[in-house]
């Protein structure tokens, strides 16, 4: 969603600003803007659309200062406009703010009777003059702390005054900020994707903290109660090299391509071959009560959503634990019954998407044990669960995501093998997932190679507007984040269905100009999967099959091949000719795949 950077040292802020704005392109937005103080002044500049039209409207000479303030803005509260768009200025307070105000209306009025005026119809200006109101009694840091406990909701803000130009605060509750710690400097953000090549050296704050920070030093206080909190630092485990294209055209293209590096990442360390064993540190100091835990429900949403359904039929197949996939979004409204002895498994490639968060501390208030699945480490679901693994992907740019989703389902099947092993699976048979486990990374370069016919396909069905992904057993949920990659990525019409579901009402939909992808690797439900093609082609419907080589049972008008492996990985394979099909649907239509149309890269909001 928004994406907030900030900067307080001994260095242009204004350089350092922009530069961590196009490092937060990814994330999705419409409008940025920037504020630096000059000593004197604070002076703001905002623009509609991209940084590249910001960044033409600033005057290099006016804007120089040791402190400032930037923002890209995903709207929420009003439309795209230069009033809406972020840093907000009330009297002597500036600041940029991502979450959402639950009760700004309520503050507005309140405010409005105390003659303040507004030029936005964004909840983050009213915290701007909120601030201010506060500010006429009482010092800065005490101003934003009162102001912040009459607030609900989930932000992020960071805030500058005139008559301070050496203090920076920034506050988290509920929405993602690092703070990068430098030599004489430190630069704030809203991920360390816009901090990473300045330093590695960060610092995470937990919800309702606010740190105070200066050009030589910080201090981290505790909102309700301005007790000063210890924080220990951390080192990021990605450079700013993983962070750059190397030669693809896109990041998404290049993150496809990283996958069976991100695989073998995800996996490296976790295997104990001999013994047909699994190892996961992270979850070594809740191993025994896992061993008593009688049902699962795992919670995400998008991508992960569709990997933790994978996730289901992996661990009651080969488990034996009954397990339930929720939407995190829903998850909390619902009254989830919940007990000790259920675990709660929460994915998320950010560790800080709100609907996420929103249930898992609905999950850990009903007393249910939670594990985390995540890739940032530091995020708020990677602090605030009992337990967790980390995906070990790198840094995942491009929106749409691709090696965080084939991460997590290695690091579910790596999951299902720990469990499985702690109640009835065989040596024999976590031997044997694991050693097949092992060989996808290079099954996976086999099919990164066959990525020009993959193209050709894409190129031949890139103006049709409608499609079906349909796949059965483990390959459903895949047919289902395969129909969502070509929504985010290409803007067509897909929806994926379970292939037996077909004849009960979508095969109405079927002719000549609404082509099928079907998911039909050889495993034990091919032959229903191939009466599905049957049905479709008895209505002139056009069929991409993507199945197991050396497979002769099809006869279909195009055909993706994919190594052998075991059932339970074929989702994983499945996924590669998927993601190429949509990003060369994309690129072939002319989209900018790395930054999809109204989509954010961390939904930071409910």
């Amino acid at each position: 969603m928004c994406g907030i950077v900030g900067y307080i040292g001994k260095n242009n802020a204004r350089i350092t600003l922009i530069e961590g704005l196009k490092r937060l392109e990814y994330r999705g937005y419409d409008s940025s803007g920037i504020s630096i103080h000059n000593g004197n002044e604070i002076k703001t500049i905002k623009s509609v659309g991209k940084v590249s039209n910001l960044e033409e409207k600033i005057n290099p000479d006016e804007f120089r200062g040791n402190l400032g303030l930037a923002h890209t803005r995903w709207a929420t509260h009003g439309k795209p406009s230069i009033e809406n768009a972020h840093p907000h200025n009330a009297g002597d307070i500036t600041l940029v703010h991502n979450g959402i105000i639950e009760n700004y209306q309520e503050i507005k009025k309140y405010l409005i009777k105390k003659g303040h005026e507004f030029i936005s119809d964004t909840d983050s200006e009213v915290v701007a003059h909120l601030i201010q109101e506060e500010n006429k009694t009482k010092e800065f840091e005490e101003a934003v702390r009162d102001a912040l406990k009459k607030i609900k909701g989930a932000y992020a803000l960071a805030i500058i005054h005139k008559n301070y130009p050496e203090k920076l605060i920034v506050v988290k509750n509920s929405s993602p900020l690092v703070i990068g710690i430098g030599e004489d400097e430190f630069i704030i953000a809203s991920d360390a994707s816009a901090i990473i090549s300045y330093t590695n050296r960060v610092l995470y704050l937990d919800d309702n903290e606010l740190a105070i920070l200066s050009p030589t030093n910080y201090t981290v206080k505790t909102i309700s109660s301005n007790k000063s909190l210890y924080k220990e630092e951390q080192e990021l485990d990605w450079s700013d090299e993983q962070a750059k294209k190397e030669g693809f055209d896109h990041f998404m293209l290049k993150e496809i391509h990283d996958q069976p590096h991100s695989i073998q990442d995800a996996i490296r360390g976790r295997i104990d071959m001999d013994n047909g064993m699994v190892l996961l540190g992270g979850l070594i100091p809740i191993e025994e009560r896992l061993r008593s835990i009688n049902r699962i429900i795992i919670v995400s949403c998008g991508t992960s959503y569709y990997a933790g359904l994978v996730g289901e039929y992996m661990i009651e197949e080969y488990a034996g634990i009954p397990t339930e996939v929720e939407y995190a979004s829903e998850f909390r409204y619902r009254k989830p019954l919940l007990d000790k002895n259920t675990a709660v498994v929460v994915i998320s490639q950010s560790g800080e998407t709100a609907d996420t968060l929103a249930a898992l501390k609905e999950a850990k208030n009903k007393g249910a044990l939670t594990i985390g699945i995540v890739n940032v480490v530091g995020s708020s679901i990677a602090r605030q669960t009992d337990a967790g693994i980390y995906n070990h992907a790198g840094p995942e740019i491009s929106v749409a995501s691709t090696k965080a989703f084939t991460s997590q389902l290695s690091i579910l099947t790596l999951l299902t093998v720990y469990l499985g092993r702690q109640r009835d699976m065989s040596m024999v048979m976590g031997k044997r997932i694991l050693s097949e486990l092992q060989k996808l990374p290079s099954l996976i370069e086999k099919i990164l190679k066959e990525e020009g016919s993959i193209q050709k396909i894409a190129k031949k069905y890139a103006d049709f507007e409608n499609f079906f992904y349909l796949g059965r057993k483990y390959n459903f949920p895949i047919a289902c984040e395969g129909a969502l990659k070509i929504k985010e990525i290409a803007y067509t019409h897909a929806e994926g269905y379970p292939a037996g579901e077909m004849k009960h009402g979508p095969i109405a939909l079927i002719d000549k100009n609404f082509p099928s992808i079907v998911l039909a690797p050889k495993d034990s439900v091919f032959e229903k999967t191939l009466s599905a093609i049957e049905e479709i082609k008895a209505r002139e419907g056009k069929v991409v099959a993507i199945t197991t080589e050396k497979n002769k049972d099809l006869s279909v008008e195009d055909t993706i091949f994919v190594p052998k492996t075991l059932e339970i990985l074929t989702p994983i394979l499945m996924t590669i000719p998927l993601q190429l099909l949509a990003y060369f649907v994309g690129t072939e239509r002319g989209h900018d795949v790395d930054k999809p149309k109204n989509l954010a890269k961390s939904v930071t909001v409910e």
